[in-house]
């Protein structure tokens, strides 16, 4: 029997998982997502990415700014929904929406449970050095990314992925797998796994003075950095009285006698910097106002061997 679903998302995580369930045999009653904000350097009001994947998709939208209110409880209550499922939705759902659903609400978090709790736990899995990360399936509850696992999977972070390339490979594996949890659910056949909260990491929101590169911190550390924060916010040092971003770098298998900070090294390969453990080389660039550039473009316009980059 097709499950009716209430739909939760906002950014474009979550698009593949709801073409996903448009494409299904189950039916989308209602899509929520966020109000429109401004957004961009013009800061022009923006739709959501889900928002309008839904209205291609002919689905009703609703925008809520809270779902505390009598109204959006009593509309969400007349759709009379078997299932909701959240995806980077932004609002925690009390637990009179909690209590809606006839087989509950569920949520798609990025992360091998209970490892990364949290908003972002792409980063903070590739800032770590895990060397997986996954998609888990789970009854939402009151807690923050607490509830029993309903399904659990898993894929290899690659030495030089970068946070844009997991995240496109967890959305792709997330709608992979959603359909099936859906049926099995409505089926009655899918076995909830609680969390060992012992075994639990918190994701903290990305914060854009993270991206500053201490040089101070081994090459290891500083490419996870430069990954991980590709392509927001970007890891950045400062150069002359400019924030010079660093999009792309790679670990120099070579030892120095430098300070930190120092560019020990600029040609066409790159630009070679000492840190506190091991040298990185900078691979593509950026300044204020251009364009990212590759590093033999940005040593033909400076003269940057020798510089010495500040560190924390």
């Amino acid at each position: 029997m097709p499950v009716n679903i209430v739909f939760a998302g906002t950014p474009a995580f979550s698009i593949p998982s709801l073409q996903a369930l448009v494409n299904s045999k189950h039916t989308i009653s209602c899509v929520l997502t966020q109000p429109d904000r401004r957004a961009g350097r013009g800061r022009k009001i923006q739709q959501s990415p889900i928002k309008k994947q839904a209205l291609l998709s002919g689905l009703p939208v609703r925008q809520p700014e809270t779902l505390k209110d009598e109204e959006t409880q009593a509309y969400l209550k007349s759709l009379a929904p078997d299932l909701m499922i959240v995806i980077a939705y932004g609002l925690i759902l009390p637990q009179p929406i909690l209590d809606i659903p006839q087989l509950g609400c569920i949520n798609l978090h990025a992360s091998i449970l209970p490892r990364w709790r949290g908003a972002a736990p792409i980063q903070r899995a590739i800032l770590s050095g895990d060397q997986e990360s996954g998609i888990t399936v789970m009854q939402m509850d009151a807690g923050l990314d607490t509830g029993d696992m309903l399904s659990i999977s898993t894929c290899a972070i690659a030495a030089t992925q970068t946070g844009g390339e997991l995240h496109d490979t967890l959305s792709e594996l997330g709608a992979n797998v959603l359909v099936d949890v859906v049926s099995g659910l409505e089926a009655g056949a899918v076995t909830a796994e609680p969390q060992d909260d012992a075994l639990a990491c918190y994701a903290h929101k990305i914060e854009k003075a993270e991206a500053q590169i201490n040089w101070r911190d081994s090459a290891i550390e500083i490419d996870r950095l430069v990954r991980a924060f590709n392509p927001w916010p970007v890891a950045w040092t400062v150069y002359g009285d400019k924030k010079l971003r660093i999009w792309q770098a790679r670990i120099v298998d070579s030892h120095h006698s430098a300070a930190v900070g120092t560019v020990i090294g600029a040609d066409k390969h790159g630009i070679l910097v000492a840190t506190g453990a091991g040298v990185i080389s900078a691979q593509t660039v950026q300044l204020p106002g251009g364009k990212p550039m590759p590093a033999h473009a940005f040593v033909n316009a400076h003269q940057i061997e020798g510089y010495c980059f500040a560190s924390l």
